[in-house]
């Protein structure tokens, strides 16, 4: 439980994690606060957006649309990595959800199945809107889900939560019945929570450091490179962020490839 970062803290622990912001129009005063509590907050919830183009993604989520005005979350995760403040104090994100999932968050214990929409989240969560089509096929590149755990554990940070196993931060998916964001190949929220508790282990502008090279075989994937060579298949994001790969399929035999440590 905590007051909420002023928008001026917000967007220093943002860039001192390393995250790109691009600030969106008057983004610190743009809140839904006539409407509703801001606070006590207690994670951070993560969303996918359905909607394609950065710009346009970047627009609805500033701006709302019929039925349900914005801001829609507090920043906007681009498929580059750029996080675009767009909003500050209640938004539009997170809707009811279940007040057990919300007590494992207070207790940073391991969240039971949401069953029901009872508790108001938009008062008690950061939110984080990821341009994604939601389809089982629109990618997650390296850089956007890297940027989704630098946010996370800014956060985090500035506010004291985290644990190994923290649940302070969470999936939509995880908080409203019926939900599924996020979702598709390259995000799990079981993945970014890890990465996150890895995160608030080092100092804010800790970076997945180099431990040699590896050269492509045919038939490698940045999965079976990871397990063999790390020895965890979910590392593969960092082989792709380390190296700066737009496109995780798009490696060939005899490319080198940097490797972070163990």
């Amino acid at each position: 439980m905590a007051t909420p970062l002023t928008a001026a803290r917000f967007l220093a622990a943002l860039r001192a994690e390393g995250v790109r912001v691009v600030e969106v129009g008057d983004w610190k005063n743009h809140n839904r606060n006539s409407k509703g509590a801001w606070g006590p907050v207690h994670g951070v919830m993560v969303h996918h957006t359905v909607t394609k183009g950065t710009n346009a993604t970047v627009d609805i989520c500033r701006k709302g649309y019929s039925g349900l005005p914005g801001p829609l979350c507090h920043g906007v995760v681009a498929k580059d990595g750029s996080v675009y403040a767009v909003g500050y104090g209640r938004a539009n994100h997170a809707g009811s959800g279940d007040d057990d999932v919300l007590k494992a968050v207070i207790a940073e214990k391991p969240l039971p199945a949401p069953n029901e929409a009872n508790t108001d989240g938009n008062a008690r969560f950061y939110g984080f809107e990821c341009e994604n089509l939601g389809d089982d096929r629109d990618p997650w590149p390296a850089a956007q889900v890297e940027a989704m755990v630098r946010v996370a554990a800014a956060l985090c940070r500035a506010h004291g939560w985290g644990t190994d196993g923290d649940t302070s931060v969470i999936g939509h998916k995880e908080w409203q019945p019926g939900k599924v964001d996020p979702r598709g190949p390259g995000v799990s929220m079981p993945d970014i929570r890890k990465r996150v508790a890895e995160r608030l282990k080092h100092p804010a502008d800790w970076s997945p450091g180099t431990a040699g090279t590896y050269t492509v075989a045919r038939g490698d994937t940045l999965w079976s490179i990871a397990a063999s060579r790390l020895g965890d298949g979910n590392r593969w994001r960092e082989i792709a962020t380390l190296n700066h790969l737009k496109d995780a399929d798009a490696i060939t035999p005899g490319q080198k490839l940097n490797l972070p440590k163990k």
